[in-house]
């Protein structure tokens, strides 16, 4: 999938298209064909998740980052390792639901390991317990992973680790956000984990929708596992 002359419009194009996917295997089918045009169109929008998620880690990691494995969920071609290389980490494994993205990620060279996993679908294919750091970017969304999929965050990383997560904070994912914030806060309640920070940035990316303009805003959670 490409957008002709890499613009604005057609990007845009090509995302609203995404939502006419209902089932998860017609997502999959997205993905994969959008993997080798992703990085180009997700720069026209200006996508600042990946290094606000990447800021936010490196704000609050206080261990050795050349030794730190990180785990990055829905990983899809290497951006959010590729942010936080820069910060210093530099052990990763990531895991996507589309074969062709990890394709693409696999080219980058970052990951010790890849595997191909729909969360919320499939439970996540990694050692429980292991990891310093648990990443997910831009699928905890409305449509795409469920948020009872956090639980399996928190459990594949180690105690004292810290779960990194993200969402947008557009009208289509208001009732989603608000359904993440209170699944986040019960878990705290029950003694999984505890809040770190939670970064709110209105200019998260441009805004596609029709009924929005200029930019639309996102949260990224950091939590540390007790």
């Amino acid at each position: 999938m490409s957008a002709v002359g890499n613009t604005f419009e057609n990007v845009k194009a090509v995302i609203l298209s995404a939502h006419k996917s209902t089932t998860s295997r017609e997502k999959v089918i997205f993905y994969d064909s959008w993997a080798e045009n992703y990085d180009q169109d997700v720069a026209v929008l200006d996508y600042r998740a990946p290094s606000l998620a990447a800021h936010c880690i490196s704000s609050h990691f206080s261990g050795l980052r050349a030794a730190a494995v990180v785990l990055d969920v829905a990983c899809g071609t290497g951006l959010v390792a590729k942010q936080m290389k820069q910060h210093g980490f530099g052990h990763f494994v990531g895991v996507d639901g589309s074969k062709a993205m990890l394709g693409v990620a696999r080219k980058s060279g970052l990951y010790r390991d890849l595997k191909q996993c729909l969360l919320g679908e499939e439970p996540l294919p990694s050692q429980w317990g292991l990891f310093d750091v648990v990443v997910i970017v831009g699928a905890l969304s409305v449509g795409q992973v469920p948020v009872g999929a956090v639980r399996q965050l928190c459990t594949a990383t180690k105690p004292g680790g810290y779960v990194c997560m993200t969402t947008r904070g557009n009208r289509d994912n208001v009732e989603y956000k608000a359904r993440l914030d209170r699944e986040l806060g019960q878990m705290e309640r029950e003694g999984l984990w505890a809040c770190v920070d939670v970064a709110e940035a209105k200019d998260w990316e441009r805004a596609v929708s029709e009924q929005e303009d200029g930019y639309i805003s996102g949260a990224v959670y950091l939590y540390q596992k007790l």
